[in-house]
């Protein structure tokens, strides 16, 4: 194959690439569920990752003030004030670091180890899939919240140790749909011609094969994210995530169980962004798998 062969051969692949994310961007549009739920997690991680800039966070989220304790929503303090007199609208806002930032964290981990788990499995095939699925299929046997508590146990409670604890839980779901994806792509002709070629196999799994087959991939991406922040939430409301005085969604509901019959609202807002956070994850990733299937582009 000559060089200005390759050359066009690249440059096609490039505008076809281009192309298909024209395609899928213009049917997810169409969904307008979907599109509302993408602005509306947008627009709630401007508002956490801004804070900074607009919010005091020593002042409104940590600074205790007794004499303000449980105060409704007002002008003042339109989310109310916690039993300490600290603003719950700033402890809501920078509570939702922790969760959005655990759960993008988690993707990470379980995208790595899972991806290269799933992809190295499909690629080889044979007692190496055998293997490596039969591991992933004991981690599936534990349910991932489970998991995730008995290593946080195991390990301590923290910040760090949670992401581990709930990385390693996702891992198997991840390594799941990196296989069935990668089986799908392996068998195509422009991987034969790297292998004839003499290209390295860690260079067709990294640089051929998982890009092209990141479709379902990013679709689980968004699922993941979404069940993460209520592992997070979860976990910190019995006790063993994120611990006071740092805001954090779980805990907030936690304290605000055994005040629900006095102060609703202690509830109300922490419970309503859970809600809303995971229901524009779940919509946008929907509506996100259905771009990108060809049969439901009607």
């Amino acid at each position: 194959m000559s060089a200005s062969t390759t050359t066009v051969t690249s440059s096609y692949s490039v505008a076809k690439k281009k192309s298909q994310w024209k395609t899928i961007w213009i049917r997810f549009k169409k969904n307008k569920m979907a599109l509302g739920g993408l602005i509306v997690f947008l627009l709630m991680a401007v508002i956490v990752l801004s804070a900074d800039l607009w919010l005091d966070y020593e002042k409104g989220a940590m600074t205790m003030d007794i004499a303000n304790a449980y105060q409704s929503p007002s002008a003042q303090h339109i989310f109310g004030t916690d039993q300490y007199g600290r603003d719950y609208f700033t402890r809501v806002v920078y509570g939702g670091r922790i969760s959005m930032f655990v759960g993008i964290a988690t993707v990470m981990v379980s995208l790595i180890f899972g991806g290269l788990i799933g992809a190295t499995a499909a690629y080889y095939g044979g007692k190496v899939d055998e293997v490596l699925m039969r591991f992933m299929d004991v981690l599936m046997a534990i349910p991932s919240t489970l998991l995730a508590i008995t290593i946080i146990s195991a390990l301590g409670s923290s910040l760090f140790n949670m992401i581990v604890a709930m990385g390693v839980s996702q891992i198997a779901r991840m390594a799941r749909i990196v296989r069935s994806s990668v089986m799908s792509v392996k068998g195509q002709e422009y991987i034969e011609a790297c292998r004839a070629c003499g290209t390295s196999d860690a260079r067709i799994i990294l640089r051929h094969i998982i890009p092209n087959a990141m479709g379902p991939v990013l679709v689980q991406v968004t699922q993941t994210v979404a069940r993460s922040v209520i592992t997070v939430a979860s976990l910190s409301f019995v006790g063993l995530g994120v611990s006071e005085p740092t805001p954090e969604w779980g805990g907030m509901l936690s304290f605000a169980k055994t005040q629900m019959r006095y102060y609703p609202y202690l509830s109300l807002f922490p419970g309503f962004a859970v809600v809303m956070s995971v229901m524009s994850l779940t919509l946008a990733g929907d509506g996100l798998r259905d771009a990108m299937d060809p049969r439901l582009r009607n």
